[in-house]
């Protein structure tokens, strides 16, 4: 990877689309240290919203001391993922991604609304969270209608934050080097990551905690050994042969070759393990918003560690990792479509037998993708625990796939734009 960046600064129009993005992911860190007024979270305790602490985590801590990006780019991924599930569900949205550039733009309006209305519906959530933590008489003082426009005040900066956040990551998309969307969320993750190890190299300078120097050394060592782990399976194929039979038009011959068809071990990647998280999140969420005592059956029976949030999440990421499966791969249309280009899998008949054998090996593909996603989700959060009870809210399962699938993405990304500028060089 790092090859590939010291080849990409030497080409002018891919150095000047890593500047840009650099210049874009300052402008976004720069607003998640701007403070909102009346908003005073520094003290805030995130330990009881699992939900919390994930957008924390995703924003680069933002959440936690109230700034103007304190939602980062949450409300617009939240807002992707169900107009995502709706253009499955809904005809017209259905045929909107069928329209090429015009139906994507269209679909793109409408993510953009849903963002708002999400971002909306979140900023409530956080005021109402965490409202031990704001002041209403800080703006415009008094009570009643007064107390009503500062609640209004802190909404509108919030969702203005959330909107500022999905423009910067469009941008970054359309004059960058890779997904916007996707780096931001980096670099949130990333920062962080950085924030704790900065804490633990003070501490061992300082001398305040010498037993911190073990901590650093486990937190790098087992966070090599998982990154590692999901590499390999994230670069992981199943590659099914098809071969091309001889056809003769006009003077010429066309097919005869061999290919493959690649269905990845993840194809979902970190999709399943976000919808469940939030799922199972939800629930508390709510009870904590809702002032609700911690003592009450969900709390005590479906918290973070305990054997049925474990079996719920389990099969949840199982359930997820089909369902995305079943959006992204159909087997019928493959089938379909190596039929009329005059090629088989060899040994399969064509037709219906070949979609029920690529069926057959997805389904097996996919059951594997959802253990290891599975096994991603719980040994992480036990392995960092037994190092520092810390890391298991700066790491999460969901970050480290995130981490490794953005830097995987940005480096493929890179890789593309070099070769398509040395074959621009060798036409002219």
């Amino acid at each position: 990877m790092f090859k590939t960046l010291i080849n990409a600064f030497k080409v002018k129009e891919i150095r000047r689309k890593i500047i840009i993005t650099f210049a874009l992911i300052l402008v976004y860190r720069i607003g998640c240290y701007i403070p909102v007024p009346g908003i005073n979270l520094v003290n805030s305790d995130l330990s009881n919203y699992t939900y919390f602490q994930i957008m924390n985590a995703v924003s680069g801590s933002a959440l936690q001391y109230g700034t103007l990006f304190a939602m980062g780019i949450g409300p617009y991924i939240n807002a992707s993922i169900i107009i995502q599930l709706l253009t499955v569900a809904i005809p017209k949205l259905e045929q909107l991604s069928k329209q090429g550039e015009e139906g994507r733009k269209k679909i793109s309006n409408i993510t953009r609304v849903v963002t708002i209305i999400l971002a909306i519906a979140q900023a409530i959530g956080i005021l109402l969270g965490f409202k031990d933590y704001v002041d209403p008489t800080a703006i415009f003082g008094g009570e009643g209608f007064a107390k009503f426009l500062s609640y209004a005040f802190w909404v509108i900066m919030y969702t203005a934050g959330a909107s500022l956040t999905m423009w910067i990551g469009e941008r970054i998309t359309d004059h960058g080097v890779s997904n916007g969307i996707s780096i931001l969320i980096f670099v949130g993750i990333i920062a962080t990551i950085g924030q704790y190890a900065v804490s633990i190299i003070r501490e061992l300078i300082m001398g305040t905690n010498p037993g911190t120097i073990w901590e650093l050394v486990g937190f790098v060592v087992a966070a090599l050994v998982i990154f590692t782990a999901i590499v390999a399976v994230d670069r992981a194929e199943r590659k099914i042969p098809v071969q091309y039979a001889k056809q003769i038009k006009g003077r010429k011959m066309y097919g005869g070759q061999s290919t493959h068809i690649p269905i990845k071990v993840n194809g979902s990647g970190v999709m399943p393990l976000i919808f469940a998280f939030a799922i199972l999140s939800f629930p508390d969420l709510i009870i904590n918003m809702l002032g609700m005592s911690s003592d009450n059956w969900y709390s005590r029976n479906m918290g973070t560690g305990s054997w049925l949030y474990t079996i719920v999440l389990c099969a949840l990421i199982l359930f997820f990792a089909y369902f995305y499966n079943q959006i992204q791969f159909n087997p019928d249309d493959v089938s379909k479509s190596i039929q009329q280009n005059g090629g088989f899998i060899p040994g399969i008949r064509p037709g219906k037998p070949t979609a029920d054998h690529l069926k057959r090996i997805s389904n097996r593909i996919v059951l594997f993708g959802a253990i290891f996603l599975a096994i991603v989700a719980l040994i992480p959060s036990i392995v960092f625990k037994a190092i520092s009870a810390e890391l298991v809210n700066v790491f999460s399962a969901t970050g480290l796939l995130i981490i490794v699938s953005v830097a995987l993405e940005i480096n493929q990304g890179l890789e593309s734009q070099i070769m398509m500028k040395n074959y621009k060089g060798f036409l002219k």
